[in-house]
């Protein structure tokens, strides 16, 4: 018996291409005159974030105008990790001074959030700084998508691990997502790596998308992609072998734990918010969900870019992510601009998340 879909999503497998697919003279043709930024999320990375953003710079950058401009985020970092990003050559943004009142502290999907709004790309793409075998290749993969096929909106990266020999997600990945997508999501079923941290889009839609604080935000924003533009404005791209550091089981559990309560927050399902995390040998661990607005929906912020036209529902037949999160907005009193309160508590506070997603 086939698996069974939501109303509105499809069961067909997402687009996948190799990035080898286009030549390289084809890909720089098909570049026009579009903008493309790289960011590059970083906290303590002062080992590996210089290769990654030489190899920005010297190749992609200088060598080929494939990409216009490399932003590291230096999330709260305690080592030399700003200033070794600035000697490769990348223009390197404090988080902590990027919209403080309403990201609040450090996390993945606020630096993410951060670098979508102190970039100018038309096409913004993210990669880690934490690879230390990093090509061009990561960079080329994704964009051969988003180049040559205007109906793709979204690129994720999949990669083999030399360590297991297998194309395939990590332990969180494996243990925590790809279940939870499967049960819950099985149209995004065929992604690969959910979780990578290669993947970008076109500004015209992930200006229009929430992103999750912390490590929710990866799996938060394919499932709000495919609610706003469905699988078929989503491809993905196998980027070959990724070599990176491997976090331990302390680090994991809390990540899984966001992820959780990412997947049950756009299902709609009601979760204890915050949720403590207990494990033996360890203190209760706190975690709130929450999640930063559209950078759409603070048009005095966006510098004048113009704001993409806002769908009224998605595939699903669901309200846009953007209409949903400014109701939130505006129900909690949490206007992006009007906020007086401190918002670096926001990861531990009951948040609206709760409330399942209107019908």
């Amino acid at each position: 018996m086939p698996p069974i879909a939501p109303p509105g999503r499809s069961i067909t497998p997402i687009t996948t291409r190799h990035y080898r697919d286009l030549p390289l003279r084809d890909l720089i043709a098909a570049k026009g005159d579009q903008v493309v930024s790289v960011c590059v999320p970083a906290h303590n990375e002062e080992t590996t974030v210089g290769w990654v953003i030489h190899r920005l710079r010297h190749f992609l950058v200088d060598r080929l105008g494939l990409v216009d401009e490399v932003i590291v985020i230096d999330d709260h970092s305690s080592d030399d990790t700003g200033r070794v990003a600035a000697e490769a050559g990348a223009t390197v943004v404090k988080a902590a001074e990027v919209l403080p009142e309403i990201a609040g502290g450090g996390g993945k999907g606020e630096a993410l959030w951060r670098s979508l709004h102190v970039s100018k790309g038309d096409i913004v793409l993210w990669c880690d700084a934490d690879i230390s075998d990093f090509g061009s290749r990561f960079i080329i993969g994704l964009l051969g998508p988003l180049f040559t096929d205007p109906t793709i909106c979204f690129v994720k990266g999949f990669y083999e691990r030399p360590r297991t020999g297998a194309v395939g997600g990590g332990r969180t990945t494996e243990l925590m997502a790809r279940p939870i997508i499967a049960t819950l999501f099985p149209h995004l079923s065929s992604i690969v790596q959910p979780l990578s941290g290669e993947f970008g889009g076109r500004r015209t839609l992930l200006e229009q998308l929430p992103f999750v604080r912390g490590y929710g935000v990866d799996i938060g924003l394919i499932i709000d992609v495919a609610d706003t533009v469905g699988v078929a404005g989503m491809a993905q791209v196998d980027l070959g072998t990724r070599i990176h550091r491997n976090r331990s089981l302390d680090d994991l559990g809390p990540q899984s734990l966001v992820v959780l309560q990412t997947a049950l927050d756009r299902a709609g399902v009601r979760s204890a918010n915050p949720a403590t995390l207990v494990r033996p040998g360890h203190p209760p661990l706190v975690k709130g969900f929450g999640e930063l607005p559209p950078i759409a929906s603070l048009p005095d912020l966006v510098g004048g870019r113009p704001q993409a036209p806002e769908p009224d529902t998605g595939p699903s037949g669901r309200r846009s992510r953007l209409r949903w999160a400014r109701a939130r907005q505006q129900d909690q009193d949490r206007g992006a601009l009007g906020a007086t309160r401190p918002r670096a508590d926001t990861e531990n506070e009951p948040g609206p998340s709760a409330d399942p997603l209107p019908a």
